[in-house]
């Protein structure tokens, strides 16, 4: 009976989240969104509203268990080695466009863990998980703006003057003190340190000001789509090739390895679930940023996510 509550509570976390991303499919329709201002609402989602999130989590209820920061690294570090090698192999067998295999590559290596994983993992482990992903999601944010942004501007880009002036140094000094990954920092020393009573005129602020960001992500998202037309939205073979290698066929066969690596159950839980994430909205985001068409990322998000909704409760069921 409890399983049965706990995987209709996440099918209902899955419709809602669903919604949302519907009603920014019509507010695109309608003109209240797209443009500049999904370019801006994303810059304040990765910058502001999600620094706030991961805070917070460490700031409400019960202080995470601190023994789990090391292995929940060393486990994200090794996930994502995995899928990297995934991502520069996999995607030429998939699509005879070249063009297309970075985006493809991005799509397989990086789920929607910081908006959408986040209040997943809250519904399936409790409140103070989001600060597990949270940790995960260290690792995970390093790559996407490192080795995940490289597919997505691709090689042979003209730079930018200020591209140019950019060297790999500052780049990934820039990725290392990003607001994003400043409050992961934060969040683990407050949690390694056992901080706790942190006064309530800090904590409120930041909690209301996190929980902007899941909805406005997934507005983005469905803006995003409302550029498309509904023929793109029903996708493709390669497009359900990669929607099953994102939802299913990475997190199992990285659940198994993980396992048999010696990491604790409750971790490697954690990280199979996060992993098995629809794809991230980042991809959208990072086109928006560099002025790359987003075509073929919104078709994979859209596939994904709808899917993720019928992938997820069964996963969870496998894993419980």
């Amino acid at each position: 009976i409890c399983k049965d509550k706990q995987n209709m509570a996440i099918g209902q976390v899955m419709l809602t989240l669903f919604a949302i991303v519907v009603v920014g499919y019509i507010a695109g329709k309608l003109g209240y969104m797209g443009g500049t201002f999904d370019k801006k609402l994303s810059k304040v989602v990765i910058d502001i509203t999600c620094p706030a999130l991961i805070l917070s989590s460490a700031m409400t209820g019960e202080l995470p268990d601190r023994r789990y920061i090391l292995p929940l690294l060393g486990i994200s570090v090794l996930t994502y080695v995995l899928l990297t090698g995934v991502a520069l192999l996999l995607p030429r067998f998939l699509t005879k466009k070249k063009d297309d295999e970075g985006v493809i590559g991005f799509a397989m290596m990086f789920g929607n863990v910081g908006f959408m994983g986040y209040p997943i993992v809250a519904s399936i482990f409790g409140h103070e998980a989001v600060f597990y992903a949270a940790v995960l999601n260290v690792v995970n944010t390093f790559t996407v703006f490192t080795v995940g942004t490289m597919p997505i501007v691709g090689k042979n880009q003209e730079s930018t003057v200020e591209e140019k002036e950019m060297s790999q140094k500052k780049m990934l000094r820039k990725v290392l003190y990003s607001t994003p990954m400043l409050s992961a920092y934060l969040t683990m020393l407050i949690v390694a340190l056992e901080i706790k009573d942190i006064p309530e005129f800090i904590s409120q602020p930041l909690t209301m000001i996190g929980n902007i960001t899941v909805p406005a992500a997934l507005l983005i998202i469905g803006s995003s789509m409302s550029q498309l037309p509904l023929r793109a939205l029903l996708g493709n073979s390669t497009i359900y090739t990669t929607t099953l290698m994102r939802l299913a066929i990475l997190p199992v066969g990285i659940h198994y390895l993980m396992t048999l690596l010696g990491f604790s159950s409750f971790v490697v839980g954690i990280n199979t679930v996060v992993i098995a994430m629809p794809v991230a909205t980042y991809g959208t985001i990072l086109c928006l940023r560099h002025g790359k068409d987003t075509t073929l990322i919104t078709e994979v998000t859209f596939i994904t996510t709808l899917l993720a909704m019928i992938s997820i409760p069964l996963l969870v069921t496998w894993l419980l």
